[in-house]
C-alpha cells in the first residue's frame, strides 16, 4: 500500500470509530503520517446541542470534559481501529477539541517510524 492509501484507510477506520463510539462522524477527516506520528484532523463533528452549549465558557468546558472522557473510555477501541489498518505499537494518544472551529485533532505516537511500511 502507498502512504496515501494507508492514510485513507486510517481515515475510514477512525470515522467509523467516531460514529460507533462517539455517536456521530465528522463531515471531513484528514489523516497524515509523519515518521512515528499519525495526525488526524476531524471537521464538523460537534452536534447541534454541543454547538449551542459552546456559546459560553462553562459550555465549552463541559464539552471538552465530556468529549475527553468519552475518548478516554473508548481508547482501546480507537487503538484497535488504528491497528486494524496498520500493525503498530502505540505509545500514546492525545486528543483535543476546538469548539470555536468545530474541529478535533488526534495525535497518535508510535514506537517506530512507519514511513518504512509503505512503498
Amino acid at each position: 500500500m502507498t502512504k496515501g492509501q494507508i492514510e485513507s484507510k486510517l481515515s475510514e477506520a477512525i470515522s467509523k470509530f467516531e460514529i460507533e463510539q462517539m455517536g456521530r462522524g465528522p463531515e471531513k477527516i484528514r489523516t497524515i503520517i509523519i515518521q512515528d506520528l499519525i495526525l488526524i484532523r476531524l471537521k464538523g463533528f460537534l452536534s447541534m446541542s454541543e454547538k449551542k452549549l459552546a456559546v459560553n465558557k462553562e459550555g465549552v468546558e463541559l464539552i471538552k470534559r465530556v468529549r475527553s472522557s468519552l475518548f478516554e473510555n473508548a481508547r482501546e477501541e480507537f487503538e484497535a481501529a488504528v491497528k486494524s489498518v496498520i500493525d503498530v505499537n502505540i505509545v500514546s494518544t492525545y486528543s483535543d477539541v476546538s469548539t470555536k472551529t468545530g474541529e478535533k485533532v488526534i495525535v497518535v505516537i508510535l514506537d517506530q517510524n512507519i514511513e518504512n511500511f509503505y512503498k
